[in-house]
């Protein structure tokens, strides 16, 4: 063999043997990593002890099918054939409900209508005043028991995991006149970082569900435990308008202490706060009624001090949606352009509407302030309801000056609410 094949046939080896030593370096550090390495922060949903959807923080939707045929098909509560998505851990948007579609009838008997020639959708054909929900989870009611919550905390040491199992709820209120019952489910938020949103299934007509469903987050170390707290979020659906709130459960993780097994608690559910969260921002609104042509002229102004919704605390890219509702039914929407990079926006945009004046009572008039996110879902910054439902001084006393002077602009500043 001549030197240069020698030499040649030598360089090759030595060029495979270190390559193959790198790659098994290389190997063996990445599996050192990631036994010392935190899991990212995801979650298991366990309904009935099984494994129905594992998602990780990235928004990538999932649709398991899970066939239960045990109890056999048509039992209450979703016993029989179940399909389960990404939005039954409360992932997606609140304009993407699982939980049934809403009819699209239209109602030509309700007198109003909007001037840019669009159709109003709602879902029935005919409705009076006198028809509207008497309860409002916007309204203020008077103090009455709300039930019970039934739940267990535990936390899983090897895989740093936290457990939440949503058993029953006692008691509920009634929210739907009409069949006398209610149609419950729990939206449960793990603050104050507000990034583990999850809820449960629907369970139609009962005031005394039983959810046994179980939720795992993993990534929490059992030190930040102390710093966390839990919120339970009653709802009741409804199908032809906005779910109602039946009221919440704020459970802080201080007082508990899972480390020696599962711990079982059961709290009373209290009526919402809707003042609880400040800082939301202000929007400048300004109203006027023309009676004569029985037009009502909603000016959408500018915000102000809004928060930053990005989680790289960029500035936001806001917009504002406006909702119309004759009693608690929607029958009118619109919303302004999206303005880029501010937390302060000015819109200067305006919307008509017809309304005759003695439907001016039962009419509320909801402003919603959401931050446009291209990649992720959108995001409600905050909430201003003006009208028939106001659940503010100040909004009331906009509304009535509105009704009491006619033909002239009202314009001002209203403190958002959370959503």
């Amino acid at each position: 063999v001549s030197p240069v094949v020698a030499g040649l046939i030598g360089a090759s080896v030595l060029v495979v043997c270190v390559s193959v030593t790198v790659f098994v370096w290389t190997c063996c550090h990445q599996q050192a990593e990631k036994k010392h390495k935190t899991p990212p922060y995801k979650f298991i949903h366990m309904l009935k002890g099984i494994s129905i959807y594992p998602e990780t923080l990235s928004n990538k939707k999932k649709i398991i099918k899970v066939r239960r045929d045990k109890d056999g098909p048509g039992r209450e509560g979703g016993r029989g054939n179940l399909l389960v998505d990404a939005a039954e851990a409360g992932l997606l948007s609140r304009d993407k409900d699982p939980r049934g579609p809403t009819s699209g009838s239209c109602i030509d008997q309700l007198p109003i209508k909007m001037d840019y020639g669009e159709e109003l959708r709602s879902p029935i054909t005919s409705l009076t005043p006198g028809e509207s929900k008497t309860t409002s989870p916007s309204s203020p009611e008077e103090d009455v028991m709300l039930g019970s919550l039934t739940f267990s905390v535990d936390y899983n040491f090897p895989k740093k995991a936290l457990v939440v199992t949503i058993q029953e709820a006692h008691g509920l209120p009634v929210m739907d006149d009409q069949t006398q019952g209610s149609d419950p489910y729990i939206k449960m938020t793990i603050l104050p970082d507000k990034r583990h949103r999850v809820k449960t299934r629907v369970l139609r007509k009962t005031l005394d569900p039983v959810f046994d469903e179980t939720f795992t987050f993993y990534g929490i170390p059992y030190s930040q435990l102390q710093d966390l707290v839990l919120h339970f979020l009653v709802l009741s659906f409804d199908r032809f308008s906005r779910d109602d709130v039946i009221g919440e459960v704020m459970v802080p993780l201080a007082g508990v202490d899972p480390s020696t097994g599962k711990v079982q608690l059961t709290r009373d559910i209290i009526k919402r706060n809707i003042q609880k969260c400040i800082s939301r921002g202000e929007l400048q609104v300004s109203l006027s009624y023309q009676p004569v042509a029985q037009r009502m002229t909603v000016v959408v102004l500018k915000a102000r001090h809004l928060p930053k919704m990005d989680i790289t605390g960029l500035s936001g890219n806001p917009y504002v949606k406006v909702n119309v509702y004759y009693g608690r039914k929607r029958i009118a929407k619109k919303k302004t352009h999206v303005k880029k990079c501010t937390l302060n926006p000015i819109f200067n945009e305006s919307f008509i509407y017809d309304i005759p004046t003695d439907l001016l009572p039962d009419i509320s008039i909801e402003f919603l302030v959401i931050d446009f996110d291209r990649t992720t879902k959108n995001e409600v910054v905050g909430r201003l309801i003006l009208g028939a439902h106001s659940v503010t001084s100040s909004g009331a006393e906009h509304w009535r000056e509105v009704c009491e002077s006619p033909r002239k602009p009202v314009a001002k500043w209203h403190s958002l609410s959370e959503y």
